[in-house]
């Protein structure tokens, strides 16, 4: 089992999901992410190109959630008080 130190995205303190990475690994696909965003919309402009600018923030989207999924702590819905 891993420790809460080998998560790269711990959960959020209150409600559901995944708080700011905690390891360089994790800044490292957030940054990722957000520079991926920056060239979709200058390829796929959204005045242009709407339905692939969609798909491709929403495939985007998609790999994050699921390496935040494989690589940080459990989610499941939290009061603050763990």
């Amino acid at each position: 089992m891993s420790s809460n130190r080998d998560y790269w995205f711990p959960a959020k303190r209150y409600g559901w999901g995944w708080g700011l990475p905690t390891r360089w690994q994790g800044w490292l696909v957030l940054l990722g992410y957000f520079a991926l965003l920056g060239a979709t919309i200058r390829v796929f402009a959204p005045d242009r190109h709407m339905g692939a600018f969609i798909l491709a923030v929403t495939l985007l989207s998609l790999v994050l959630i699921g390496l935040c999924w494989l690589k940080g702590e459990p989610p499941h819905w939290r009061w603050g008080d763990d």
